[in-house]
């Protein structure tokens, strides 16, 4: 009797890099490993899309389309190539207009895409209805997506196998065209019993021929067994990485796999271990000066407490280590059960769980539900579709009251439609102001990254990539004694922190004590206008809510605003943070410049 084959999706390229370096690879590093992996047998990469496409664009002066051009050249055409959107938010952290969802399919066939997986972090049907079709119109495949996770201990309401059977139903019943379903667990909280359960029930609810897959990761420690149950229940197709990506935040390791199914009636892609073996050494060598976190190896048991996705969990821990605050991280984790609660519990992955995460990071930096991260605010108040639960009543009001939005029961495109912003002419307008070629894949780079795409297209990009011999280098200098760079610093003195400002030749610098307080001048005569910060008459000292880089000041000093008026905008945790006048007034100063790092409680501007 033949093994029944099953389909592997090598995400080494993708999910893999995203869930241990937080996307931060090179397209040229990383191509011998692509090679290598063709040689081995492996027809289906996914290689692109999800948090890939936007961090070409923030951290490797890199072009998502041109990576994914040259990665089709070196699999040839046959090979299935495949990306992830997030239903209406397609590549980007938040929704789109028809015309961008549109754009996305058209540009990700051009470039190479055979297939899209399409997921909604909500399982909100709506959200799949236009992204779907507009996939399909294209000439690509559709995967269509139910996203699972395992609810917090003590929590009910959602996410069991009845809650994906009906999310299944309405999917096939709204007539959404797809090629192939998958159920997706980006925390890998789901425990295997509940996912033989719901692909048992799939099987016998899809038509017959229908191909079912399941992704899942190992931050929880039950991929393999989840992956062991879903074969047994009748599935299809799973994922799987190469070594060093394999494992701990990301999914299971090739090999680990084809050593637990020995013996069994399971063929996984004709797949050979000696091959992979080549192929992951190769991989290993490509990689071997980038720097791994060490959460990113690690199996977490409290994972199912929060729950965090593997995807998300490393990009968070290095901005935290970038911010001297990753020992907060625990307490964040443990946030996260009531923030996901109340919240409605949409799934864990992209953009939700970033979501979760800054609303728990608030919750502990400042206080709980004293501050309501935008996102989360706006999912609570129905911005981004129907959750699966309705939120708790009082963090709607909340969410409500800071923001100053009213709950909303429109349908999220709907909303993304009447936004001018988020039309394609917007886009284009970016591009004439700054006397960029207006092509359609410059038009999309505008309207899914803004500011940092249009900052790319001007040939000004971020390099921050994470290289083991570049910190020794780095640290090498400073055990020399040679000056340190431009930008904002964070340093103790007395037991006090303060932050302070260096920068080359006879600029002026700013140091501020990080509780508000100024901090005493240096011997050097600084001018008064940029190193005080008055506390008296009717000055206000707006502070910086979270660690993170200044993207962009929006405000200058001496302009007019009014309440709610954006000054300058913060990013942190993979969002951007809008910093506002509390009140009207006139700007009296801006303590900060574009990509300096802030600390919590840093003055960053003053209103008179």
């Amino acid at each position: 009797m033949a093994k029944k084959f099953i389909d592997v999706m090598d995400t080494t390229f993708r999910d893999g890099f995203q869930s241990v370096y937080g996307g931060r690879v090179l397209m040229n590093d990383f191509f011998p490993a692509v090679e290598a992996a063709k040689v081995a047998g492996i027809n289906h990469f996914e290689f692109g899309g999800g948090a890939r496409f936007q961090s070409l664009y923030f951290y490797l002066r890199e072009d998502a389309f041109e990576m994914m051009d040259k990665f089709r050249e070196i699999v040839g055409p046959d090979a299935n190539l495949q990306t992830l959107a997030r239903g209406v938010n397609t590549v980007m952290l938040d929704t789109g207009s028809k015309e961008l969802i549109d754009l996305h399919a058209k540009m990700f066939k051009k470039h190479g895409t055979t297939t899209i997986r399409n997921f909604d972090a909500l399982n909100d049907v709506e959200n799949l209805k236009y992204s779907g079709e507009r996939i399909s119109h294209h000439g690509l495949k559709h995967e269509v997506v139910v996203t699972m996770m395992d609810l917090p201990p003590g929590c009910n309401g959602a996410h069991d196998v009845e809650f994906y059977e009906k999310t299944l139903r309405d999917i096939l019943d709204a007539g959404i065209p797809y090629d192939s379903i998958c159920f997706k667990d980006a925390s890998g909280t789901s425990n295997p019993q509940k996912v033989f359960e719901t692909i048992k029930m799939a099987r016998g609810l899809v038509p017959e021929g229908t191909h079912l897959r399941l992704h899942t990761h190992e931050t929880a420690g039950v991929s393999v067994s989840a992956y062991m149950a879903a074969l047994e229940a009748g599935i299809d197709g799973i994922d799987m990485a190469a070594a060093p990506v394999s494992g701990g935040t990301s999914q299971p390791d090739i090999l680990t796999m084809l050593h637990a199914t020995k013996g069994m009636n399971f063929d996984l892609g004709g797949l050979e271990i000696g091959k992979i073996l080549s192929y992951e050494k190769e991989l290993q060598h490509c990689l071997s000066d980038y720097f791994m976190p060490p959460e990113a190896t690690m199996v977490s048991p409290v994972i199912p407490f929060s729950p965090m996705p593997g995807g998300a969990l490393t990009a968070n821990t290095q901005m935290m280590r970038d911010n001297n605050i990753l020992d907060r991280f625990p307490e964040v984790i443990a946030a996260m059960q009531e923030v996901v609660e109340k919240g409605g519990y949409g799934t864990s992955v992209t953009p939700v769980s970033q979501f979760y995460f800054q609303q728990a990071l608030n919750n502990v930096m400042q206080g709980p539900w004293n501050a309501i991260a935008p996102g989360y605010g706006k999912m609570v108040l129905g911005y981004f579709g129907k959750t699966p639960v309705a939120p708790d009543p009082e963090i709607v009001k909340i969410a409500s009251e800071k923001l100053g939005l009213e709950p909303t029961t429109m349908n999220a495109i709907d909303i993304a439609d009447a936004d001018e912003t988020k039309s394609l002419q917007h886009a284009i307008d970016k591009l004439k102001e700054n006397d960029i070629e207006i092509t359609e894949e410059n038009i999309f780079i505008t309207a899914a990254c803004q500011e940092k795409g249009i900052t790319f297209l001007l040939g000004k990009g971020e390099l921050n990539v994470r290289k083991i011999s570049q910190m020794k280098n780095d640290c090498e200098e400073n055990e020399k004694g040679s000056s340190m760079g431009s930008g904002n610093y964070t340093v103790v003195v007395n037991g006090e922190k303060f932050s302070v400002q260096v920068a080359e030749g006879d600029a002026n610098i700013q140091v501020t004590a990080v509780n508000g307080e100024a901090a005493p001048a240096a011997a050097t005569s600084i001018p008064a206008s940029t190193t005080s910060v008055s506390s008296s008459g009717n000055d206000i000292e707006i502070k910086a809510l979270l660690p993170g880089n200044v993207w962009k000041i929006v405000a200058n000093p001496g302009q007019s605003v009014n309440e709610g008026d954006v000054i300058l905008i913060l990013e942190s945790m993979k969002m951007e943070i809008d910093v506002i006048a509390p009140k009207g007034g006139v700007i009296k100063s801006i303590n900060v410049a574009t990509n300096d790092k802030v600390v919590e409680g840093q003055i960053v501007a003053v209103l008179g």
